[in-house]
């Protein structure tokens, strides 16, 4: 693999923006960085960004479908295609989310991604499902719930191998705890999401170790003043981080930025929440078994009913967080790669432009819109 170069563009850094800067990559990884005029190497393949920002790879811990495929096909072409069409968009690292099904079939498909994720194509599995609360389902459907059981939480760790990474389980449900419990002693992230508890019942679940509010606000019973419920357990306590969809269709932009200047740099994280429709166009598709519209972009049950998802990709999520809530870049940048790198334990090898991480680095122009996006050293396809 060939030394690299890109120059005279802002490039965001953990330490600040390097204005103009440049970033020598070598080997599918950064080997340096800095300001003003660039190293002479004249071996390497030279880029000019000038006028683009240079940020790194966006990292989506959420993410059902994109380019008219989903990550619930046992088809490793359609796996594919959804991680071609989200990284033209600017994700280099992403979980591949299912939603609930029955276990047995919850369990192919789980293996079917096993050996995808340890290929590299995905960083893991999370499961949206089936511990979730049927007063709360959303675009789940109710029928199938079940609380989160030994047996099935079980059944679900084994055909995952260690590549499952995120469940989200409603703390409400009978053995919730216990099955947080087990999802963090086996190295899982417990997700709190999909819920109708109250307050007093999410603090124990935080306790036992879940550390991630499944998008907050979406799917879950709305906060009150005199019962803040999951909301406002999950968005105060310091031990959670918060995903945030920000198509500002799910969240009015007031709520996502008192929620991201409440939990701070450290606790936000942005997510695209896709649907097989991201990328591909307005239509009628399926999530788990049930029919859902596409109209302008937004996603909702047929025959009109709750939101399905987003047709989010991560550049828009980043580019609404800037323009449309007023959020800083480098805030963006944390909340779009930095943290949710840090949440999959990534966080020394991707989600920041520095010496010795993977070279995946996304270049916007002066409006936020991808122009090129490199994954491990390679230029990949942009939407342009």
């Amino acid at each position: 693999m060939s030394s690299q170069l890109i120059t005279g563009g802002r490039v965001a850094t953990p330490e600040g923006v390097l204005d103009p800067g440049w970033v020598l990559i070598e080997e599918g990884l950064i080997n340096a960085l800095g300001s003003g005029e660039p190293p002479a190497r004249p071996d390497a393949t030279v880029t000019d960004a000038s006028g683009s920002w240079v940020l790194p790879g966006f990292v989506d811990i959420h993410c059902h479908g994109g380019g008219g495929a989903a990550f619930t096909s046992t088809d490793p072409e359609h796996v594919r295609q959804v991680v071609d069409a989200h990284t033209a968009h600017g994700t280099t690292t992403m979980l591949a989310s299912l939603v609930t099904r029955p276990i047995p079939e919850l369990v192919e498909q789980v293996a079917a991604l096993t050996d995808l994720v340890r290929e590299g194509l995905v960083a893991g599995i999370h499961l949206e499902g089936p511990f979730l609360s049927a007063a709360r389902c959303g675009a789940h459907d109710p029928a199938i719930l079940i609380p989160p059981d030994p047996v099935s939480v079980d059944a679900l760790l084994a055909a995952g191998r260690g590549t499952i990474r995120m469940v989200t389980v409603a703390p409400e449900l009978e053995g919730a705890v216990p099955a947080v419990k087990r999802l963090v002693d086996a190295g899982v992230i417990a997700a709190i999401g999909h819920t109708d508890a109250l307050a007093e019942d999410v603090v124990p679940a935080v306790d036992a170790g879940a550390t991630v509010a499944t998008h907050l606000f979406n799917g879950m019973r709305p906060l009150h003043h005199r019962e803040p419920g999951p909301i406002g357990a999950l968005l105060d306590d310091e031990r959670v981080t918060v995903e945030l969809i920000c198509d500002l269709v799910h969240l009015h932009p007031t709520i996502v930025r008192l929620a991201a200047r409440h939990a701070g740099v450290g606790r936000t994280v942005l997510i695209t929440d896709a649907i097989a429709a991201a990328a591909a166009g307005d239509g009628t598709y399926d999530i788990g078994g049930l029919e859902v519209d596409v109209t302008d972009g937004v996603p909702t049950l047929a025959g009109g009913g709750s939101l399905a998802g987003s047709t989010l990709t991560m550049d828009a999520a980043f580019r609404n967080l800037v323009r449309g809530c007023g959020l800083g870049v480098l805030d963006a940048v944390t909340a779009a790669s930095t943290r949710p790198a840090e949440l999959l334990g990534l966080g020394d090898v991707t989600g920041r432009l520095a010496a010795g991480y993977a070279a995946d680095v996304v270049l916007l122009d002066d409006k936020l819109i991808p122009v090129s996006v490199m994954r491990r050293g390679e230029w990949v396809a942009s939407p342009a």
